[in-house]
This record gives C-alpha cells, sequence and structure tokens, in this order.
C-alpha cells in the first residue's frame, strides 16, 4: 500500500473539534479531542478512497489505464 500526504486542516469549535481534508472534497468529520478528530479523520480518508476506487474500477466502457500522477503544489 503506497503512502501518501494530505493536508488535515482543525478548527477548534466550541468544546469539539472539526477537521477536513483540504484536497479531497467530502473527507470532514469531527470529535472531542484534537487525538479523537485526527482518528477520525484518518478513517473518513480511507472510506471515501476506497470508495472512489470502487466505484471507478465499476466504471464500464473504453479501455482504462491507471498510473501515479505526481505534480509538485505550493505549501
Amino acid at each position: 500500500m503506497a503512502k501518501r500526504e494530505f493536508t488535515a486542516v482543525y478548527q477548534k469549535r466550541g468544546n469539539r473539534y472539526i477537521a477536513w481534508i483540504e484536497e479531497v472534497p467530502g473527507v470532514n468529520t469531527q470529535g472531542k479531542t484534537r487525538k479523537e478528530t485526527k482518528e477520525n479523520l484518518k478513517e473518513a480518508l480511507f472510506l471515501i478512497l476506497e470508495s472512489n476506487r470502487k466505484l471507478a474500477s465499476k466504471q464500464r466502457g473504453g479501455l482504462m489505464f491507471r498510473e501515479p500522477l505526481c505534480i509538485g503544489v505550493p505549501a
């Protein structure tokens, strides 16, 4: 399994934290502590990536190719 790096953004709201992954729309969560929120965020990201891969592999039609794609992005 390849390791990838994403940007997690945390925001304190009252007595809870909310968080999201900057690069992947739809990956967001909340928790009582930052540690809990981070674990929830990892799980949410894993589930979204796994679901997207399964959906993409079910696409019918023309010939499909998969390959890694690397780009440089500003920090």
